[in-house]
């Protein structure tokens, strides 16, 4: 599946199963949750912080995978083709850093 796909797949969702898109606003927060879920699991589970009970059986995937879903509902409603400007972004990043990380001594 390619981006575009899952843009679509996003917005048919939406379509068939909600009502509307939220607001930009409100999924700019929804956003911000999402993260903020990853980044609990990822504290708990990979650094210092000791992992709740709670927060054993949580899916990190799925957590990934609800902060795509946000961002690609995002995409849509703004009418940004994620497809295109992934590839562009990617493509100023290769020209950009490719000597930059591999001279990095902090990377050796």
């Amino acid at each position: 599946m390619n981006i575009q796909n899952a843009q679509k797949q996003v917005d048919d969702w939406i379509q068939n199963h909600g009502v509307r898109y939220f607001n930009e606003l409100t999924n700019m927060a929804q956003l911000t949750e999402e993260v903020g879920e990853v980044a609990r699991i990822i504290a708990r589970r990979y650094g210092e912080q000791s992992e709740k009970e709670s927060d054993k059986n949580k899916d990190l995937g799925e957590e990934l995978a609800d902060v795509l879903f946000v961002v690609l509902c995002l995409a849509n409603q703004t009418e940004i083709n994620l497809q295109d400007a992934f590839e562009k972004k990617l493509d100023i990043k290769t020209k950009r850093d490719h000597d930059r990380h591999h001279n990095n001594k902090k990377l050796k």
